[in-house]
């Protein structure tokens, strides 16, 4: 019914458990046979198929969540569409899931794709659920100057040299490589960023790409990023483009910068610039895909619609992300595919809701929200020394005495790991923002 009133289509699911009820609970179920599931199950898409019709609207039959334990249930099912499509020339489901969730994720794949081989010829749609590789993704980002941080404040970064920013964004990579693994997501690694004068760090992460590629055949970083929006507009296509043709036989994705974003990050200064300067053009963004496209696939861009770094007043930034439909409906009308474009929001933090989703929905594939993070980490710490106070004002004396050492609640682990979860719970919301969750 909600279908019809919304003219929309519709999907009936039968569980395992939801079948053997639709047949009656006292009908004989033995395990690993399960024939009140299937009997459930085949009458109950019949009756969708024959009572759908009547509504109007079309209407998908699927199975859902079918376990190890539950493959009979499969079977029975399978057997089904196979005699449908012998007499029909279509199956009696629309899909299936099989929820393999609790096998390792190779014996997983393996059944799922023994099973694949039965469905494809019969037009049927395999849902897999459960890959532990499938996790959300997150991705760690090194800007030039948090790259020299992670190697050493105190070391020589000469201008033109930039050697302590190379060695910590490359060790940096190397480091997220080898933890990332043991979290049990796919992560990727990106450098930020990077404007004209710092162009020395880029060839230092290029040439570690391209030793790492030598020895395993895939890149250190998965992604680099030239910010050039304070150069010509020519100029920052042809730098893009000389160094995106270095980048394609990596199979790494440049991320470049078209327009300005205003505030001040990372030591670049933006504040100051005219407002009309915030707002890309249709034709601009466009410039970027005729330099690029002829390369390679595997660029994003980080067009401008009002984005500035950090947080400010309320009223005094305009976001327009509708924009970005705008630079879409530009691009497919000369190019004829629809949202042909991939953009990077970046200025992300304190973004409203609404602006994040419109965002998304013209096109956007990578948020940035560094200003949030950082407010969230600093928060945790400022929090926790609120909570203990009393126990942070010297080594000695706290209010369980005068004597009580105060090591436990001074050591640096103990209020940086208050920072990252903190900061771990604002990531989070941002995930839940850019739909990057139960993906």
């Amino acid at each position: 019914e909600a279908g019809r009133e919304l003219n929309r289509p519709i999907m009936v699911q039968f569980s395992e458990g939801g079948s053997a009820f639709f047949a009656g609970k006292s009908l004989p179920n033995e395990k690993g046979v399960l024939q009140a599931s299937i009997l459930g199950a085949v009458v109950g898409a019949h009756y969708v198929r024959n009572v759908a019709p009547a509504y109007g609207i079309p209407c998908f039959v699927h199975s859902d969540h079918c376990a190890k334990k539950l493959l009979p249930w499969f079977d029975g099912m399978l057997e089904a569409d196979e005699g449908f499509f012998a007499a029909h020339g279509e199956p009696l489901f629309s899909s299936h899931m099989l929820d393999l969730s609790e096998e390792p994720d190779e014996e997983n794949i393996e059944i799922c794709a023994k099973y694949f081989k039965r469905m494809v010829p019969l037009k049927l749609i395999l849902e897999m659920g459960g890959w532990k590789g499938a996790e959300p993704p997150i991705m760690i980002q090194f800007s030039e100057g948090g790259s020299a941080f992670f190697a050493g404040k105190s070391l020589p970064n000469e201008k033109g040299v930039l050697q302590a920013s190379i060695l910590g964004a490359v060790v940096g990579a190397h480091y997220v490589r080898n933890v990332a693994p043991a979290y049990g997501i796919p992560c990727f690694v990106h450098s930020d960023h990077c404007a004209k004068k710092l162009l020395p760090w880029f060839d230092g992460m290029l040439e570690a790409d391209q030793g790492f590629f030598a020895a395993h055949g895939e890149p250190l970083f998965s992604s680099h990023m030239l910010d050039l929006s304070e150069e010509p507009d020519e100029e920052n296509i042809e730098i893009c483009a000389k160094y995106f043709k270095r980048m394609v036989p990596l199979k790494l994705i440049l991320e470049m910068e078209i327009g300005i974003t205003g505030g001040v990050e990372d030591g670049v200064d933006n504040s100051g610039v005219s407002k009309e300067k915030l707002y890309s053009t249709p034709e601009d963004v466009y410039k970027v895909h005729e330099g690029l496209a002829p390369i390679g696939e595997m660029f994003t861009i980080a067009a401008a619609f009002g984005n500035v770094h950090g947080v400010y007043k309320a009223g005094n930034v305009k976001l327009q992300p509708e924009l970005l439909g705008n630079f879409q409906k530009f691009a497919a009308g000369k190019i004829g595919t629809e949202k042909p474009l991939f953009f990077v929001f970046h200025g992300g933090s304190g973004s409203g809701k609404e602006d994040i989703a419109t965002a998304l929905s013209n096109g956007v594939v990578k948020m940035n929200v560094d200003t949030d993070t950082q407010w969230a980490y600093w928060e945790g710490l400022l929090n926790f020394y609120k909570a203990k106070e009393g126990y942070l004002q010297g080594q000695i004396g706290n209010p369980d005495g005068p004597e009580k050492p105060n090591k436990s609640y001074y050591d640096p682990r103990k209020w940086v790991r208050e920072s990252e979860v903190s900061m771990v719970k604002r990531v989070k919301e941002s995930c839940a923002d850019l739909s990057n969750v139960n993906q």
